[in-house]
């Protein structure tokens, strides 16, 4: 049988392909890690829009029916005591889970346990699923997409109910120990996660729903902070008709010799790489962001200056020893130049600060 390293022996041609779209997302990555200084009220709202998104769209790839303002509103005025229908409890339970990610994904790990509190967490509105939530799947299931008409149609098979939990650990195991290695890029790794995962299927429902949550999640533990801005899930159902032939491609030979997930990695990446293109073009468009690349040791001088607060240069020099007094002095003012550090005072007596115009909204 296929071991999970071997799905990703690509072709020299796909193996391309891979490497320019990663390029482009971690170049953007890059950037980000500049632009989150902007102001907080401009990322909320783009957070919020993004969220919207996420929960209208990825509930509607299962056969929801709900519009993002229906959402909306339901979210603004939530009372779970009146979650009547199916699509409301949906709703409410992807938006509980969203939210628990983000609040908490740097400190819990990825294992059985927190993917089975998701998945409860995900489905615990939902009144016809009060004996299966938290829990590996009892009966054979298949992956089936509905289309907006109501049509469905199965995409493939998975695996077995008894041969679950195994390959779930088993699969767990080999993406943290990948993840720590960092031999494999993080961004394919996390792809090929997300392709085991909904192969296997693990519980009996909710799987889609949940696979496009860990998607969020394991993005967000690789520093891809940005993609808490952007809809992946608004993108999937854009894309629906590719997300599902991708997969399906690499189905065809699932537990075989001949199984690789190039088409779906090329899809899961391209996917990453619009959306951090249309960030971008948002930025741009508002005036918010501004094309900045900084290296390591400047970065590592936001850092400091972010958490200390107020910095001479003679402190950041104590920091960064090895760097000399005049290399760090131009690192300092290409800071200022861009708006990134604010400096007050002359000479000896300036002070270094995070610019204002990227906090203001915290006053």
């Amino acid at each position: 049988m296929n071991t999970l390293k071997s799905k990703i022996e690509f072709s020299t041609d796909h193996s391309q392909i891979i490497i320019n779209l990663i390029s482009e997302i971690d170049i953007f990555k890059g950037k980000w890690s500049v632009l989150e200084n902007m102001s907080l009220t401009f990322l909320n709202e783009l957070k919020n829009i993004a969220t919207i998104q996420s929960i209208g769209s990825s509930t509607r790839i299962e056969g929801a029916t709900l519009s993002d303002q229906d959402i909306k509103e339901l979210i603004a005025a939530l009372d779970i005591n009146k979650l009547d229908t199916r699509d409301e409890q949906e709703v409410v339970g992807y938006y509980d889970t969203l939210e628990l990610i983000f609040e908490n994904y740097k400190n819990i790990e990825l294992t059985e346990n927190y993917i089975k509190q998701l998945h409860s967490v995900l489905l615990k509105y939902s009144v016809k699923d009060d004996r299966q939530r938290g829990i590996y799947k009892k009966l054979t299931n298949k992956v089936v997409a509905t289309y907006p008409n109501g049509a469905q149609k199965v995409i493939f098979n998975t695996t077995e109910p008894s041969l679950v939990p195994n390959e779930m650990e088993q699969l767990i195991i080999w993406t943290n120990q990948n993840i720590r290695e960092n031999k494999i890029h993080p961004l394919i790794v996390t792809g090929l996660f997300i392709y085991e995962f909904l192969s296997i299927h693990p519980f009996h429902d909710g799987n889609g729903r949940l696979s496009r949550l860990l998607t969020t999640f394991l993005l967000l533990k690789q520093d891809y902070n940005f993609i808490k801005y952007v809809s992946f899930e608004h993108l999937i159902e854009e894309r629906k008709k590719d997300y599902y032939a991708s997969l399906m491609e690499c189905q065809k030979n699932r537990h075989t010799d001949n199984e690789r997930i190039d088409k779906w990695i090329i899809f899961f990446l391209d996917s990453i790489r619009k959306l951090s293109a249309k960030l971008d073009i948002k930025i741009q468009e508002t005036g918010t962001g501004k094309s900045i690349y900084l290296n390591d040791r400047q970065k590592q001088i936001v850092s400091f200056v972010k958490k200390n607060e107020l910095c001479k240069i003679g402190d950041i020099h104590r920091s960064f020893s090895e760097t000399s007094i005049n290399t760090l002095k131009k690192d300092m003012k290409y800071l200022v130049d861009n708006c990134i550090l604010e400096k007050s005072g002359q000479r000896k007596g300036s002070i270094y600060q995070i610019s204002s115009s990227a906090t203001s909204s915290k006053t």
